[in-house]
C-alpha cells in the first residue's frame, strides 16, 4: 500500500514539474556556392536593392525609371509648383550672396585666379541640380579642398613661376577626381569613404582651419616683403596700416554677423549677406580713397564672361598625367567625404533619404564636366548648405538660381571687383573656416571614445605642424589602426545570471549577476577570424585559469563546463574553427567540457561542414545559455 502511494506521488510530481523542453539548434537551408556568393555580393554592393522598382515593369517603364534614376529631377520635377519655387528662389539668392565673395577668396586660396572660383559655382551646381538626390546641399568650391589642392599642386609646380601649367594640372586633378568619384558610385563602392571616421574628419577640418587662417594673415595684414630685422619697429613697418584697419574691422563685422545668426536662427540671412556687404562697402571705400595707391592690395582684374573650354588644357599624356591622378585621388576623396557627410546630415534633418552612390555619380559627373569648363574641384559646402536649409529651400532648384546669379556676375559685374581689397577676401575666408574648428565635437569625442580622440588630435597636429596630406594620412592610418585593434583584440566577458531570471549578462556590468557553480560562461563579442582566433582562444583559457585559481583559493568545486555564448559571433573562418578545435582539446585535458550557445546560421553551418559539431557532440550545442545551464547544471538553474 505504501509503495503504491509513493509511486503515485512520484508520478504526480513528474506531472507537476515536467523536464524543460530544450530547443535544438537548427541547421540553415543548404545553399550552393553560386547562391551564397550572389547573396553576399548583393548584400555588399546592393544593400538598398536599387533594382526593386524595376520588377514586373514593362520595358518602356523600365527605360523611364532608369533615366529617372540618373536624373532625379524628372521624379520631383513632376510635382514642382510655384509655391516651391518661391522658397527655392529666396534660398538661391541668399546662398548666391554668400558664395560669390567666398568663391573669389577660395580661388586665391587654391592658387588660381579669382574667376575660376566663380566658374566652379556656375557649371557644377547646374549638373548637380539635375543628378543629385539632396535638396539641401549647395555646391561650389570649399576652403579645405582648395587648401589641399593648392598644397598638392605646389609640390609639383610653382604657381608663381609657371601659372599656366599649374592651372592645367588643377584641371587634370579635377578631371581625375570626377572619374574616381563617378567610379566609386557606379561600382557601388561608396562604403570605402566610411573608413575616414567622424573623429578624424573633425581633427582634419580643425587643422585645416588653423592652416588656412594663418595663410590668410599675410593678406589680412598687408605684408608684402616681411623684414628679417628683429626689432619691432622694422616688423611693424613691413605691415600696411590701412590694410590692417580694413581687414580687422571687416573680420570683426563678419564674426559678429555669424554670432548673431548663431544666436537667433531666424536671422540666418545676416551672416549670409555679410560677406557681400563687406565686399561692396570695402570696394567702394578703396575706390573713393584710392587706398590701393597707399599699399592696399586689391584684386585688380577678374576675367569677364562665361566659362571658357579647358578640354585642351587637361594633361592626357606625359609626366603630369600620373601626378594629376594622384592629386585628384586625394582631393576627390576628401571632397566626396565632405559632400556625403553634409548630404546625410541635412537629409536626416529634413526626414528624407539620399542614395550615397547616386550622390557620388552626380558629384563625379559635375567635376568631370567642370574640369572641361575651367572649373576646379567643387563639392558640398556646409556653410552654404546650412544657409540654403534655413532659407527654406525645397529642391535643388536653389542651386540653379545660385548658378544663374553667378552667371550674371560673370557677364556683368566682374569689372566692379577691380578695387576689392585682398584683406576683405582674407577676412571672408577666415570667418568661413572659423566654423570648421568644432571644439564641442572634439570634447564630445573625448567623452565618448578616447581612441577616437587620439585620431582627432593626430589629424589636427599632422595638418598644423607637418602638412595637409600628412594630416590626412595620419587620420586615415589611425582610423585603420582602430579597426585593426577592434578586429584583432575583440572584447570578451564572463557572464552571470541576473536574480529571478534566466537572463545572463556581463558580471562587470551587472555586479548582482551570479556565477553558476561548476560552469564558466564566456561571451565573445566579435566574429572569429584568422586575425583574432588565437587571441580569443588564449583569452578564454585565461578566463578559465583565473576562475579556477579563485575557486581553488576559496575551496570550491572546480569548473566542469565552459559555455561560449556566440550570439555576437556573426561569422567564423577556418582559423576560427581550428582555434575552437584546439580549445576543445585543451579543455579535455583539464576535464572540462566545451559547450556552445546560440551560434548563428553562418556559424552553425560551418561547424557542421568542418565536422566540429560532431566532435563536440550536438548535445553540447544549445540555442540559449539558459538551455545550456539547464542541462549542464540543472540544480543551479532550478534555483
Amino acid at each position: 500500500m505504501s509503495s503504491r502511494i509513493s509511486i503515485e506521488n512520484a508520478q504526480w510530481e513528474a506531472a507537476a514539474h515536467p523536464p524543460p523542453y530544450i530547443h535544438k539548434v537548427g541547421k540553415p537551408p543548404k545553399k550552393n556556392f553560386v547562391e551564397e556568393f550572389t547573396a553576399t555580393m548583393r548584400e555588399t554592393l546592393f544593400p538598398d536593392d536599387p533594382l526593386r522598382q524595376f520588377k514586373d515593369q514593362p520595358w518602356s517603364r523600365k527605360l523611364f525609371l532608369g533615366i529617372q534614376t540618373v536624373f532625379p529631377i524628372l521624379h520631383w520635377g513632376r510635382h514642382y509648383s510655384l509655391g516651391m519655387f518661391k522658397g527655392d528662389l529666396i534660398a538661391g539668392l541668399t546662398i548666391a550672396s554668400l558664395c560669390i565673395p567666398q568663391d573669389i577668396g577660395y580661388a586665391k586660396l587654391a592658387g588660381l585666379d579669382p574667376q575660376y572660383g566663380l566658374y566652379s559655382s556656375f557649371v557644377p551646381p547646374l549638373i548637380y541640380a539635375f543628378m543629385g538626390s539632396s535638396r539641401d546641399i549647395a555646391i561650389g568650391p570649399v576652403a579645405v579642398v582648395s587648401l589641399l589642392l593648392a598644397t598638392l599642386l605646389e609640390n609639383e609646380i610653382d604657381s608663381k613661376k609657371n601659372p599656366h601649367d599649374y592651372r592645367r594640372l588643377a584641371f587634370t586633378a579635377t578631371f581625375f577626381a570626377g572619374i574616381i568619384q563617378f567610379a566609386l558610385g557606379f561600382f557601388r563602392l561608396g562604403f570605402l569613404i566610411d573608413f575616414l571616421s567622424h573623429a578624424a574628419i573633425v581633427g582634419f577640418m580643425a587643422g585645416a582651419a588653423v592652416t588656412i587662417a594663418l595663410q590668410q594673415l599675410k593678406s589680412l595684414l598687408g605684408v608684402k616683403n616681411f623684414t628679417k630685422n628683429t626689432d619691432i619697429v622694422s616688423v611693424l613697418r613691413s605691415w600696411n596700416v590701412q590694410t590692417i584697419l580694413i581687414g580687422i574691422s571687416f573680420l570683426a563685422f563678419l564674426l559678429l554677423a555669424k554670432f548673431i545668426g548663431k544666436k537667433n536662427k531666424k536671422l540666418f540671412w545676416i551672416p549670409a549677406i555679410a560677406p557681400l556687404i563687406s565686399i561692396i562697402v570695402s570696394t567702394f571705400f578703396v575706390y573713393i580713397t584710392r587706398a590701393d595707391k597707399k599699399g592696399v592690395g586689391i584684386v585688380r582684374h577678374i576675367n569677364q564672361g562665361v566659362n571658357p573650354s579647358s578640354v585642351n588644357e587637361i594633361f592626357f599624356a606625359g609626366s603630369y598625367l600620373s601626378k594629376g591622378f594622384r592629386i585628384g585621388l586625394v582631393a576627390g576623396m576628401v571632397a566626396l567625404t565632405e559632400a556625403v557627410a553634409i548630404g546625410r546630415t541635412f537629409a536626416a534633418m529634413g526626414d528624407y533619404s539620399i542614395d550615397g552612390n547616386k550622390e557620388m555619380i552626380a558629384l563625379g559627373t559635375m567635376n568631370i564636366i567642370g574640369s572641361m569648363t575651367s572649373c576646379y574641384i567643387a563639392t558640398g559646402s556646409f556653410s552654404r548648405s546650412a544657409v540654403n536649409f534655413m532659407a527654406g529651400c525645397n529642391t535643388a532648384v536653389s542651386n540653379i538660381v545660385m548658378s544663374g546669379v553667378v552667371l550674371l556676375t560673370l557677364e556683368l559685374i566682374t569689372p566692379l571687383f577691380k578695387y576689392t581689397p585682398n584683406a576683405i577676401l582674407a577676412s571672408i575666408v577666415i570667418s568661413a573656416v572659423a566654423g570648421l574648428f568644432d571644439f564641442q565635437a572634439a570634447l564630445l569625442i573625448w567623452k565618448i571614445d578616447k581612441f577616437d580622440f587620439i585620431a582627432c588630435i593626430g589629424a589636427f597636429f599632422g595638418v598644423v605642424f607637418i602638412s595637409v596630406e600628412i594630416g590626412l594620412l595620419i587620420a586615415v592610418s589611425i582610423s585603420f589602426a582602430k579597426i585593426l585593434l577592434q578586429v584583432t583584440r575583440p572584447r570578451t566577458a564572463v557572464l552571470g545570471r541576473l536574480p529571478r531570471s534566466t537572463v545572463y549578462r556581463n558580471i562587470s556590468h551587472y555586479p548582482e549577476a551570479a556565477k553558476v557553480p561548476g560552469v564558466l560562461i564566456v561571451r565573445v563579442d566579435s566574429a572569429i577570424y584568422f586575425s583574432n582566433s588565437n587571441y580569443i582562444k588564449e583569452r578564454i583559457l585565461r578566463w578559465l585559469a583565473d576562475e579556477e585559481e579563485h575557486l581553488k583559493g576559496s575551496h570550491q568545486p572546480g569548473i566542469q563546463f565552459l559555455i561560449v555564448e556566440m550570439s555576437p559571433v556573426t561569422d567564423i573562418d577556418t582559423s576560427g574553427i581550428q582555434a575552437l578545435e584546439e580549445l576543445h582539446r585543451s579543455l579535455e585535458k583539464r576535464e572540462v567540457q566545451l559547450v556552445l550557445a546560440n551560434p548563428g546560421p553562418v556559424v552553425i553551418d560551418k561547424l557542421h561542414a568542418s565536422k566540429l559539431a560532431d566532435l563536440l557532440g550536438e548535445e553540447h550545442i544549445f540555442l540559449t545559455v539558459a538551455d545550456a545551464v539547464t542541462i549542464c547544471a540543472p540544480k543551479n538553474e532550478e534555483a
